[in-house]
């Protein structure tokens, strides 16, 4: 399953390259904080329970000519809608350590840099 770490994807929103960021969580917790720009399709707990179809209803709203970088909590229930959304036709990647792994960034945290060495070696 491909992956991006959080800093490869600033660098991306940073440039020409910008890939549209699908942030699956739950609509109180985007409105809590959220990647810029990003666009809020709340099926976290349909998609970790398995049901694709409230995923599948927001297809619309994903462009299929640009890169797809799914997002969640951690990066796990993003991996199973990547999945979705590469079986449909897109390039999509999931956002390593989800929003967790975002702010940790952000941050600068130590725990961030720890998983960032990790990311790059598995």
């Amino acid at each position: 399953m491909a992956k991006i770490r959080p800093d490869e994807l600033d660098d991306r929103l940073d440039a020409g390259t910008a890939p549209f960021v699908l942030d699956i969580r739950p609509k109180d917790h985007y409105r809590r904080g959220a990647i810029e720009g990003s666009y809020n399709a709340p099926v976290y707990e349909d998609v970790r329970s398995g049901d694709e179809s409230s995923l599948r209803r927001h297809l619309d709203d994903i462009p299929r000519e640009r890169d797809v970088v799914v997002v969640c909590k951690m990066g796990i229930v993003a991996k199973r809608a990547t999945s979705i959304l590469q079986s449909e036709g897109y390039d999509a990647t999931t956002l390593a350590g989800g929003m967790s792994g975002w702010n940790g960034y952000q941050n600068g945290s130590l725990t961030y840099k720890i998983r960032s060495l990790l990311w790059r070696f598995f």
